[in-house]
């Protein structure tokens, strides 16, 4: 696999947990395991769901030997069904196993955020909000993180704190309360010009929020009722973001309110790994 298509901020990613797993080597394949025997696996689903992440479990065992070869059967952000082949593996038999484990824990985690993503874009089929995710990812992994996001259909929120700025109510205690004054602050020290979010957690917040042409506004915790007030209120002038206690069983009640995008946190912070196993035959 050609290591060079990949982001250098993932090849550090897979670099480093295979660095965690190995230490100073795998004694329980080098004793067991002779060196000149070849291996052939195969990774199979478990459960249905959407697949992420296979790309990167390639990239694994090709930094452990560049003699393994990978074969994805199916593609990033397809759907797959319980005992579904995923992709073939062959090579040094060492290479096979000493990858396995980091190879699955990647794939596995991508796959239960992209499964969790697309579950949240269906339910929401049909209305104009769009299913965001946060800043609530493992530290060190965004970049896989979010990579699964978009793989099961939702988009990306900002990156960090360094690509868009969200203004909210810590910030604004800051500067005394001023809702106004911290947008000033802001569009007076950001040389970049970055979009600027307002997070509001009442109509009082709103209704200040609402003239200082900000990029978008985030409703903190409203219920739906107080979302659909807000929609009516602010009608087209700026776009709108639910942002606070978003579920499964809520998200639809949610979208339906009109407002235009939807943050969930859940889409990253408490995930199920999705169930795939690597058979050596």
């Amino acid at each position: 696999m050609n290591q060079s298509i990949f982001d250098p901020a993932i090849v550090e990613i897979v670099r480093r947990a295979l660095e965690e797993d190995l230490g100073d080597g795998d004694v329980t394949s080098e004793c067991t395991v002779p060196e000149s025997l070849v291996l052939e696996g195969r990774f199979v689903a478990r459960s249905s769901g959407v697949i992420a992440g296979l790309e990167i479990a390639g990239l694994v065992f090709s930094l452990l030997d560049e003699r393994v070869t990978f074969e994805a059967k199916v593609g990033d952000g397809q759907s797959v069904r319980n005992r579904q082949t995923l992709a073939l593996v062959r090579g040094p038999g060492r290479a096979l196993l000493s990858g396995e484990r980091t190879a699955l824990n990647l794939l596995q985690r991508m796959s239960g955020i992209a499964t969790t993503s697309r579950r949240y874009v269906k339910t929401v089929e049909g209305t104009r909000a769009v299913i965001l995710d946060t800043r609530k990812t493992v530290p060190g992994l965004r970049v896989l993180d979010k990579m699964a996001v978009r793989l099961g259909g939702a988009q990306n929120h900002r990156t960090g704190l360094y690509d868009m700025v969200l203004i909210k109510n810590n910030h604004i205690a800051a500067v005394g309360g001023d809702i106004a004054e911290a947008v000033r602050r802001v569009r007076r020290g950001d040389a970049l010009k970055r979009l600027i979010e307002v997070e509001v957690r009442n109509f009082d917040e709103l209704r200040q929020a609402l003239p200082l042409n900000v990029d978008r506004i985030m409703l903190d915790n409203m219920t739906p009722e107080q979302m659909r007030q807000a929609v009516a209120l602010v009608g087209e002038r700026v776009p709108l973001e639910a942002s606070g206690g978003i579920t499964l069983k809520n998200v639809a009640e949610v979208a339906h309110t009109g407002v235009d995008y939807i943050s969930v946190g859940a889409l990253t912070h408490s995930v199920k790994a999705l169930d795939i196993s690597l058979w050596i035959e």
